[in-house]
């Protein structure tokens, strides 16, 4: 079905515009996420992707499947950050932190066509990619035409993007720098400043005037690598260098935890449990590759505090409060005291006494999640 599709050129997006929804990057900046849909070939329920990763290379034909092995296995987030790890522990202290303005907006049509089809001969696959790309977009019930850019989330836009940024690798790969990309995210490591923005000129030039995109001046700089975070994660000043959780990650994992246990919720500390071991499971699946495991238990130990103030909260009445502290061992003339306290539930969350009434064997028995798990 898929093939006569192909030969009649009937195989298209569904007819209508990508679906675009915003979120909020970690610069404050409004990002754009696409919906792209094709229609099943057995019939006319249409196939979503938001944010999947489908296999196009099966369709864009075995030239194409070099570029996406590339991607998918040299340009793993862990392994480039350990690339630029062995980088920093060879001498090259200085990095050059390239930061793409709006990346997938800028994306130009023409010349990604261009290098398409000088690895694909097939002109039906290539008329294909070019309506997906002409789809438009389809925002606040408003339809806008697309002159550039590949909609994230959509199931070409990863393949598609790295083909115009693996010209770039192909560049400094031939200038023999030091590198490590991962999708738009792109550092060089040299020995010196001064070596440093004699190539951040350089590579200016070149993705200004060959790739046709640009570069984001506030974002981008020449700094120690340790001043700068690459895929979330940052480099202590020590030697040999080791991995760190970088400070704005830390920050917004905050932020979420905060969202999560905010005391004002109503919620059984049972659901806020829940929800919060899906998200420190997702985090430390990523994070976990990060060598200052003194982060991690810091930051376990505040998200028991967190908890600590929550459930405090949740007793609400001197009575209970007071039975509670009884409870789990709690002499019954301090916990009369604590329990008549006029203190917060936050200042409260650092005492002894609570300390030892909500211990921290008292959060694995109901199944709270460690972001720091001994070997």
């Amino acid at each position: 079905m898929a093939d006569r599709e192909l030969g009649s050129n009937t195989r298209r997006p569904d007819g209508g515009p990508v679906r675009t929804a915003t979120s909020q990057t970690s610069g404050n900046r409004q990002a754009g996420w696409g919906e792209e849909e094709t229609r099943n070939p057995d019939g006319d329920r249409p196939i979503r992707s938001a944010g999947g990763a489908p296999d196009p290379a099966n369709d864009l034909g075995p030239d194409l499947l070099g570029i996406q092995l590339r991607f998918s296995a040299t340009a793993i987030g862990a392994q480039a950050i350990a690339a630029a790890q062995e980088y920093l522990s060879s001498g090259y202290e200085w990095v050059v932190d390239i930061d793409l303005e709006k990346f997938f907006d800028r994306v130009h049509h023409d010349r990604l066509m261009a290098r398409l089809a000088g690895r694909v001969h097939d002109k039906r696959l290539l008329t294909l990619v070019r309506s997906f790309l002409r789809a438009g977009v389809l925002e606040a019930g408003l339809v806008s035409s697309t002159e550039e850019g590949t909609p994230q989330g959509g199931p070409l836009s990863p393949l598609l993007s790295n083909i115009v940024l693996d010209e770039l690798d192909q560049e400094l790969e031939k200038r023999g720098h030091k590198f490590a990309r991962y999708a738009d995210d792109c550092n060089l490591y040299v020995r010196s400043e001064r070596a440093g923005q004699r190539v951040m000129k350089s590579i200016r030039r070149f993705i200004t005037v060959r790739l046709r995109l640009r570069i984001n001046e506030n974002k981008s700089a020449v700094a120690r690598p340790q001043e700068r975070k690459f895929l979330g994660f940052s480099f202590t000043s020590e030697q040999p260098a080791r991995r760190c959780i970088a400070p704005k990650a830390k920050l917004r994992f905050k932020e979420r935890i905060r969202e999560i246990t905010r005391r004002t919720r109503g919620w059984k500390l049972k659901d806020v449990l829940e929800e919060l071991n899906r998200y420190l499971d997702g985090w430390r699946g990523y994070f976990d590759y990060c060598e200052t495991h003194e982060v991690l238990r810091g930051l376990d130990g505040w998200i028991r505090r967190r908890l600590r103030s929550y459930q405090w909260q949740q007793w609400k009445t001197f009575r209970k409060r007071r039975s509670a502290l009884i409870q789990r061992g709690v002499h019954r003339q301090e916990a009369t005291k604590f329990a008549a306290s006029r203190k917060g539930p936050w200042r409260l969350s650092h005492s002894k006494t609570l300390d030892r009434a909500l211990p921290i064997s008292s959060f694995d028995r109901i199944g709270l999640h460690r972001l720091w798990r001994p070997a």
